[in-house]
Protein backbone atom coordinates (compact mmCIF):
# COMPACT_ATOMS: atom_id res chain seq x y z
CA UNK A 1 0.00 0.00 0.00
CA UNK A 2 1.41 3.82 -1.37
CA UNK A 3 1.53 6.69 1.86
CA UNK A 4 0.40 9.62 0.08
CA UNK A 5 2.55 12.01 1.38
CA UNK A 6 1.68 15.81 2.56
CA UNK A 7 1.29 18.31 -0.09
CA UNK A 8 4.20 21.36 0.67
CA UNK A 9 2.47 24.33 -1.00
CA UNK A 10 4.93 27.84 -1.00
CA UNK A 11 3.18 30.28 1.70
CA UNK A 12 1.35 32.69 -0.82
CA UNK A 13 -1.83 34.12 0.42
CA UNK A 14 -3.58 31.43 -1.21
CA UNK A 15 -2.17 29.08 1.11
CA UNK A 16 -2.34 30.62 4.07
CA UNK A 17 -6.10 30.98 3.66
CA UNK A 18 -6.54 27.26 3.03
CA UNK A 19 -3.76 26.48 5.71
CA UNK A 20 -6.61 28.59 8.41
CA UNK A 21 -9.56 26.90 6.82
CA UNK A 22 -7.85 23.57 7.68
CA UNK A 23 -7.02 24.72 11.17
CA UNK A 24 -10.60 25.35 11.74
CA UNK A 25 -11.85 22.43 10.51
CA UNK A 26 -9.93 20.67 13.45
CA UNK A 27 -7.36 18.99 11.14
CA UNK A 28 -3.45 19.88 10.85
CA UNK A 29 -0.96 22.13 9.15
CA UNK A 30 2.65 22.31 9.34
CA UNK A 31 4.38 25.98 9.45
CA UNK A 32 7.34 27.75 9.90
CA UNK A 33 8.56 29.62 12.27
CA UNK A 34 11.74 31.51 13.18
CA UNK A 35 12.95 28.52 15.56
CA UNK A 36 11.86 25.69 13.66
CA UNK A 37 8.81 24.08 11.91
CA UNK A 38 5.23 24.01 14.20
CA UNK A 39 2.82 21.12 13.66
CA UNK A 40 -0.35 23.39 14.25
CA UNK A 41 -4.22 22.41 15.31
CA UNK A 42 -6.48 24.68 16.89
CA UNK A 43 -5.64 25.13 20.30
CA UNK A 44 -9.49 25.44 21.46
CA UNK A 45 -10.51 21.83 19.55
CA UNK A 46 -9.81 19.19 21.81
CA UNK A 47 -10.02 16.68 19.39
CA UNK A 48 -7.39 18.65 17.30
CA UNK A 49 -4.54 18.81 20.06
CA UNK A 50 -5.25 14.79 20.31
CA UNK A 51 -4.73 14.80 16.56
CA UNK A 52 -1.21 16.32 17.01
CA UNK A 53 -0.35 14.11 20.42
CA UNK A 54 -0.74 10.76 17.64
CA UNK A 55 0.56 12.41 14.72
CA UNK A 56 3.50 12.77 16.78
CA UNK A 57 3.55 9.75 19.24
CA UNK A 58 4.51 12.28 21.71
CA UNK A 59 4.20 11.45 25.34
CA UNK A 60 0.92 12.52 27.16
CA UNK A 61 3.07 14.56 29.83
CA UNK A 62 4.96 16.50 27.51
CA UNK A 63 3.05 20.10 27.08
CA UNK A 64 2.37 22.13 23.70
CA UNK A 65 3.57 25.47 22.98
CA UNK A 66 0.06 27.52 22.11
CA UNK A 67 1.38 30.46 19.36
CA UNK A 68 -0.51 33.28 19.87
CA UNK A 69 -1.02 36.88 17.48
CA UNK A 70 0.45 39.07 20.16
CA UNK A 71 0.76 39.97 24.00
CA UNK A 72 -2.83 40.62 24.18
CA UNK A 73 -4.39 37.55 22.43
CA UNK A 74 -1.79 36.00 25.39
CA UNK A 75 -3.33 37.95 28.38
CA UNK A 76 -6.83 36.50 27.26
CA UNK A 77 -5.03 32.89 28.04
CA UNK A 78 -2.25 33.05 31.45
CA UNK A 79 -1.45 35.49 34.00
CA UNK A 80 1.20 37.73 33.68
CA UNK A 81 3.65 38.21 36.17
CA UNK A 82 5.69 41.76 36.54
CA UNK A 83 9.04 39.68 35.54
CA UNK A 84 7.33 38.00 32.73
CA UNK A 85 5.78 41.50 31.24
CA UNK A 86 9.03 42.62 30.86
CA UNK A 87 10.58 39.24 29.17
CA UNK A 88 7.27 39.42 26.83
CA UNK A 89 8.09 43.20 26.09
CA UNK A 90 11.74 42.84 25.65
CA UNK A 91 11.57 39.63 23.33
CA UNK A 92 8.42 39.12 21.58
CA UNK A 93 7.29 38.81 18.63
CA UNK A 94 10.55 35.94 19.41
CA UNK A 95 11.74 32.84 20.29
CA UNK A 96 10.63 33.12 24.13
CA UNK A 97 8.22 30.77 25.27
CA UNK A 98 6.85 31.79 28.62
CA UNK A 99 5.13 29.01 30.49
CA UNK A 100 2.55 30.29 32.87
CA UNK A 101 -0.48 30.20 34.81
CA UNK A 102 -3.79 29.20 32.94
CA UNK A 103 -6.85 31.65 33.02
CA UNK A 104 -9.29 30.31 34.48
CA UNK A 105 -11.67 31.74 31.34
CA UNK A 106 -8.55 30.65 28.93
CA UNK A 107 -10.52 29.39 26.09
CA UNK A 108 -7.94 26.29 25.83
CA UNK A 109 -8.40 22.50 24.97
CA UNK A 110 -6.83 20.91 28.52
CA UNK A 111 -4.34 18.12 26.23
CA UNK A 112 -2.37 21.20 25.47
CA UNK A 113 -1.20 21.91 29.51
CA UNK A 114 -0.72 17.94 29.82
CA UNK A 115 -2.68 18.10 32.86
CA UNK A 116 -0.67 21.15 34.42
CA UNK A 117 -2.38 24.18 35.28
CA UNK A 118 0.04 26.32 33.48
CA UNK A 119 0.42 27.13 29.80
CA UNK A 120 3.49 27.64 27.29
CA UNK A 121 2.46 30.47 25.13
CA UNK A 122 4.81 32.76 22.79
CA UNK A 123 4.32 35.66 19.51
CA UNK A 124 6.45 34.33 17.04
CA UNK A 125 8.07 36.66 14.67
CA UNK A 126 8.67 34.43 11.42
CA UNK A 127 5.73 36.11 8.99
CA UNK A 128 4.35 33.51 7.90
CA UNK A 129 3.13 31.98 10.92
CA UNK A 130 2.10 35.97 12.36
CA UNK A 131 0.06 36.02 8.60
CA UNK A 132 -1.60 32.62 9.43
CA UNK A 133 -2.63 33.10 13.16
CA UNK A 134 -4.17 36.14 12.09
CA UNK A 135 -5.96 34.21 9.15
CA UNK A 136 -7.02 32.07 11.70
CA UNK A 137 -8.13 34.02 14.25
CA UNK A 138 -7.13 31.19 17.24
CA UNK A 139 -4.82 30.76 19.43
CA UNK A 140 -2.22 27.72 17.30
CA UNK A 141 -1.10 24.78 19.30
CA UNK A 142 2.53 24.09 17.66
CA UNK A 143 5.46 21.83 18.69
CA UNK A 144 7.98 20.86 16.73
CA UNK A 145 6.51 19.26 13.48
CA UNK A 146 8.14 15.49 13.64
CA UNK A 147 8.05 12.14 14.94
CA UNK A 148 8.36 12.88 18.98
CA UNK A 149 11.91 12.32 20.42
CA UNK A 150 13.51 12.38 16.45
CA UNK A 151 15.42 15.63 14.75
CA UNK A 152 13.51 19.01 14.44
CA UNK A 153 12.71 19.95 11.44
CA UNK A 154 14.26 22.84 9.92
CA UNK A 155 12.86 22.65 6.67
CA UNK A 156 9.48 21.84 4.59
CA UNK A 157 10.96 18.54 3.01
CA UNK A 158 12.31 17.51 6.58
CA UNK A 159 8.24 17.25 8.14
CA UNK A 160 7.11 15.44 5.19
CA UNK A 161 9.87 12.88 5.64
CA UNK A 162 9.08 12.37 9.32
CA UNK A 163 5.50 12.85 9.44
CA UNK A 164 4.18 11.65 5.85
CA UNK A 165 0.53 11.85 5.93
CA UNK A 166 -0.33 12.38 9.27
CA UNK A 167 -0.34 16.50 8.48
CA UNK A 168 -2.85 17.49 6.12
CA UNK A 169 -0.85 20.89 4.58
CA UNK A 170 3.03 21.99 4.87
CA UNK A 171 3.06 25.79 3.88
CA UNK A 172 6.41 26.08 3.02
CA UNK A 173 8.97 29.18 4.06
CA UNK A 174 12.50 27.84 3.08
CA UNK A 175 14.64 27.29 5.84
CA UNK A 176 14.34 28.78 9.26
CA UNK A 177 16.36 31.55 10.57
CA UNK A 178 17.43 30.41 13.73
CA UNK A 179 17.29 26.29 13.56
CA UNK A 180 16.65 25.51 17.26
CA UNK A 181 13.98 26.01 19.45
CA UNK A 182 12.64 28.86 21.52
CA UNK A 183 13.92 29.54 25.05
CA UNK A 184 11.57 28.17 27.50
CA UNK A 185 11.43 30.27 30.80
CA UNK A 186 8.65 29.60 34.13
CA UNK A 187 8.85 30.73 37.12
CA UNK A 188 8.53 29.49 40.42
CA UNK A 189 8.33 30.62 43.46
CA UNK A 190 8.52 34.26 42.14
CA UNK A 191 11.65 33.51 40.81
CA UNK A 192 12.77 32.80 36.39
CA UNK A 193 13.41 29.48 36.43
CA UNK A 194 15.39 28.02 32.73
CA UNK A 195 13.23 25.45 31.80
CA UNK A 196 15.14 24.92 28.27
CA UNK A 197 17.83 26.24 26.77
CA UNK A 198 16.91 27.75 23.14
CA UNK A 199 17.16 30.78 20.43
CA UNK A 200 17.88 33.26 23.28
CA UNK A 201 20.44 33.16 25.16
CA UNK A 202 20.70 33.26 28.94
CA UNK A 203 22.88 36.15 28.97
CA UNK A 204 20.04 38.18 27.15
CA UNK A 205 17.33 36.64 29.36
CA UNK A 206 19.00 37.18 32.79
CA UNK A 207 19.60 41.02 31.50
CA UNK A 208 15.61 41.67 32.01
CA UNK A 209 15.28 39.66 35.32
CA UNK A 210 18.62 38.32 36.59
CA UNK A 211 19.65 35.33 37.68
CA UNK A 212 18.10 32.20 35.83
CA UNK A 213 17.37 29.10 38.71
CA UNK A 214 17.25 25.62 37.53
CA UNK A 215 13.99 23.78 37.57
CA UNK A 216 12.43 21.50 40.33
CA UNK A 217 13.64 17.62 40.27
CA UNK A 218 11.35 16.05 38.11
CA UNK A 219 9.47 18.94 36.21
CA UNK A 220 8.28 18.58 32.81
CA UNK A 221 6.39 21.81 32.45
CA UNK A 222 7.99 22.19 29.08
CA UNK A 223 8.83 21.33 25.76
CA UNK A 224 11.50 19.28 25.34
CA UNK A 225 12.66 18.13 28.74
CA UNK A 226 12.50 14.46 27.89
CA UNK A 227 16.17 12.95 29.15
CA UNK A 228 15.93 11.68 25.46
CA UNK A 229 15.20 13.66 22.99
CA UNK A 230 15.95 15.75 19.12
CA UNK A 231 17.43 12.13 18.92
CA UNK A 232 18.76 10.39 14.85
CA UNK A 233 19.03 6.88 14.35
CA UNK A 234 23.04 6.90 14.61
CA UNK A 235 24.57 6.97 18.01
CA UNK A 236 26.34 10.20 18.95
CA UNK A 237 29.66 10.48 20.35
CA UNK A 238 30.03 13.85 21.82
CA UNK A 239 32.91 16.23 22.37
CA UNK A 240 35.24 14.10 20.31
CA UNK A 241 38.57 15.20 20.05
CA UNK A 242 38.99 12.80 16.59
CA UNK A 243 36.60 10.66 13.76
CA UNK A 244 37.01 7.16 14.30
CA UNK A 245 36.76 4.77 11.67
CA UNK A 246 33.68 4.78 10.02
CA UNK A 247 32.13 7.54 12.28
CA UNK A 248 30.81 10.72 10.68
CA UNK A 249 32.04 14.02 11.75
CA UNK A 250 29.84 16.95 12.70
CA UNK A 251 32.54 19.99 13.13
CA UNK A 252 32.44 23.10 14.46
CA UNK A 253 35.35 26.00 14.17
CA UNK A 254 38.67 25.53 12.06
CA UNK A 255 40.35 22.70 14.10
CA UNK A 256 38.92 20.00 12.35
CA UNK A 257 40.34 16.64 12.66
CA UNK A 258 41.26 14.64 9.45
CA UNK A 259 40.00 10.62 9.34
CA UNK A 260 36.42 10.88 8.62
CA UNK A 261 35.18 10.98 4.71
CA UNK A 262 31.83 12.27 5.87
CA UNK A 263 32.03 15.70 7.44
CA UNK A 264 29.37 18.44 8.14
CA UNK A 265 30.91 21.88 9.85
CA UNK A 266 28.22 23.75 12.28
CA UNK A 267 30.24 26.91 11.41
CA UNK A 268 33.74 26.96 10.12
CA UNK A 269 34.02 30.33 11.83
CA UNK A 270 32.96 29.24 15.16
CA UNK A 271 29.73 31.55 15.01
CA UNK A 272 26.87 30.23 17.88
CA UNK A 273 24.29 31.66 16.09
CA UNK A 274 25.43 30.06 12.41
CA UNK A 275 25.96 26.49 14.65
CA UNK A 276 22.55 26.56 15.89
CA UNK A 277 20.66 27.41 12.28
CA UNK A 278 22.35 24.61 11.28
CA UNK A 279 22.48 21.92 13.67
CA UNK A 280 19.45 19.97 12.86
CA UNK A 281 19.51 20.05 9.17
CA UNK A 282 23.15 18.36 9.71
CA UNK A 283 22.59 16.16 12.04
CA UNK A 284 19.65 14.73 9.34
CA UNK A 285 22.62 14.72 6.54
CA UNK A 286 24.49 12.89 8.74
CA UNK A 287 22.34 10.36 10.21
CA UNK A 288 21.25 9.09 6.51
CA UNK A 289 24.85 8.95 5.70
CA UNK A 290 25.14 5.23 6.94
CA UNK A 291 27.68 5.76 9.44
CA UNK A 292 28.66 3.88 12.32
CA UNK A 293 27.87 6.62 15.00
CA UNK A 294 27.74 10.47 14.60
CA UNK A 295 31.26 12.11 16.26
CA UNK A 296 30.77 15.43 17.44
CA UNK A 297 33.63 17.85 18.15
CA UNK A 298 32.90 20.21 21.50
CA UNK A 299 31.08 23.10 21.33
CA UNK A 300 31.28 26.41 23.86
CA UNK A 301 28.78 26.51 26.44
CA UNK A 302 28.18 30.03 26.25
CA UNK A 303 25.66 31.95 24.36
CA UNK A 304 23.84 29.90 22.02
CA UNK A 305 26.15 27.23 22.83
CA UNK A 306 24.19 26.09 25.65
CA UNK A 307 21.13 25.40 23.67
CA UNK A 308 23.28 23.07 21.18
CA UNK A 309 24.81 21.51 24.09
CA UNK A 310 21.51 21.05 25.62
CA UNK A 311 20.08 19.53 22.44
CA UNK A 312 23.15 17.53 21.69
CA UNK A 313 23.02 15.66 24.79
CA UNK A 314 18.99 14.73 24.68
CA UNK A 315 19.82 13.17 21.02
CA UNK A 316 22.60 11.51 22.68
CA UNK A 317 21.19 9.97 25.48
CA UNK A 318 20.15 6.34 25.65
CA UNK A 319 16.34 5.63 23.95
CA UNK A 320 13.84 5.55 26.73
CA UNK A 321 15.66 7.05 29.53
CA UNK A 322 13.83 7.80 32.57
Amino acid sequence: MTTTLATIRPATDTAIADAARILREGRLVAFPTETVYGLGGDATDDKAVARIFAAKGRPRFNPLIVHVADLDAAETLVEFTPAARALALAFWPGALTLVLPRRADARLSLLVSAGLDTVAVRVPSNSIARRLLRAVQQPIAAPSANASGTVSPTRAEHVRESLGDRVDLILDGGPTAHGIESTVIGFEDGQAVMLRPGAIAREAIEAIVGPLHAPSAGVHGSPGRLPSHYAPRTTLRLNAAEARAGEALLAFGTNVPTGSKIVRNLSPAGDLVEAAANLFAMLRELDAAGANAIAVMPIPGHGLGEAINDRLMRAAAPRGAP
